[in-house]
């Protein structure tokens, strides 16, 4: 399939932030979203004003508290100057750590990264503290869609529309329009119509770590 996808375009859409399952993310922070900055800078941070260097198992947990998205291992091994794989071990050890101690919240893989959350069974008492802000939820189209898109990406409008039987242009609008969905190039036929992709945003609204961790075709026929 990925012969037929060319360079990924993005739409320039206003992104908004969905709950991930299981579990429900921390609040907003109310700093804002920091620029990255190169790895040369981040030396100099270190350099000038870490000071005395703290056990990296606190400073990962300290990261993944603060912040309000998915943290990729290569992220976090930027900001702690520490290889990828010594940062994967010492999170595995923080998730283990939480697991034991019975806390309220966790912290998961999710999009191919780690992102600390609370625990599912606490979901509806945060639900009911956040019920003002009348959080999106998706229509059934929307997730016949998302679903069509999922297992069998990508693929173009007019091929999700041959499975559905029905115009879907305006469900994709509105998935692309959540995030939950991006244009994956053109396909190399008569036209080049636009081929669709899920993205991370979809990983982190249905909790997945990647798309290995959805359900089987097969277990789906036996619930449906």
């Amino acid at each position: 399939m990925t012969d037929d996808i060319n360079k990924e375009e993005e739409l320039p859409i206003e992104e908004e932030r969905l709950n991930p399952e299981p579990g429900v993310p921390k609040a907003d922070s109310d700093a804002g979203e920091a620029k990255d900055l190169s790895m040369q800078e981040l030396e100099d941070i270190r350099k000038d004003e870490l000071g005395e260097e703290l056990p990296v198992k606190s400073v990962i947990e300290s990261l993944l508290f603060v912040s309000d998205s998915p943290l990729s291992t290569d992220r976090i091994s930027q900001l702690v100057g520490k290889p990828q794989d010594e940062v994967i071990k010492v999170t595995r050890e923080l998730m283990d750590e939480y697991d034991s101690m019975g806390h309220s919240f966790k912290i998961v893989e999710i999009a191919e990264g780690f992102q600390m959350c609370t625990r599912h069974e606490y979901a509806p008492w945060i639900k009911m503290l956040y019920a003002s802000k009348n959080r999106a939820t998706l229509s059934r189209p929307a997730l016949e869609v998302l679903a069509i898109i999922a297992y069998k990406q990508p693929l173009t409008r007019a091929e999700i529309e041959m499975i559905r039987g029905v115009d879907s242009s305006g469900v994709l609008a509105t998935l692309l329009e959540k995030k939950l969905v991006k244009i994956a190039g053109r396909k190399k036929v008569l036209g080049r119509p636009l081929l669709y992709r899920t993205t991370d945003e979809f990983l982190i609204y249905f909790g997945l770590k990647d798309l290995e961790e959805l359900p089987k075709v097969e277990e789906l026929r036996g619930i449906v």
